[in-house]
């Protein structure tokens, strides 16, 4: 077997070496399972329910914030509705940080796709080369 490299000099390679199984397009794929499909609603909001109030998930996602009074046993209802609006106002900026992160993620799901294909493309350019 003869291999022309690009500094134009041939290498005499005999067969049944290791070059050959380095360079055998019968590498095995590994197969992988198929993707679960994602919980529907009724599944995230009965996971949410079940969960304990020390969940990491919300322990972790739970901001101190001093600004959010706690209920007290007898609050007058003026101080409810105040509460219950900076609860609010809280929640809508949890959700835009949110909706901010998941635009963030999708965008970088498109470059790791693009750059996946280029790197794929490439690597069958160089395939193609070497033969």
């Amino acid at each position: 077997m003869e291999t022309k490299l690009r500094w134009k000099q041939t290498i005499l390679v005999p067969s049944g070496t290791c070059f050959q199984a380095m360079t055998s397009k019968a590498k095995k794929r590994v197969v992988l399972p198929t993707r679960p499909e994602p919980p529907n609603t009724e599944q995230i909001l009965e996971d949410v329910q079940r969960a304990q109030p020390n969940d990491p998930v919300f322990v972790l996602l739970v901001e101190p914030n001093e600004d959010l009074p706690t209920p007290t046993k007898n609050e007058d209802p003026e101080a409810k509705r105040e509460r219950l609006y900076r609860l609010t106002q809280s929640y809508v900026e949890m959700n835009h940080r949110l909706q901010k992160a998941c635009s963030l993620l999708k965008e970088k799901c498109e470059e790791l796709k693009l750059a996946g294909a280029t790197l794929e493309q490439g690597i069958l350019e160089m395939k193609q080369r070497a033969l």
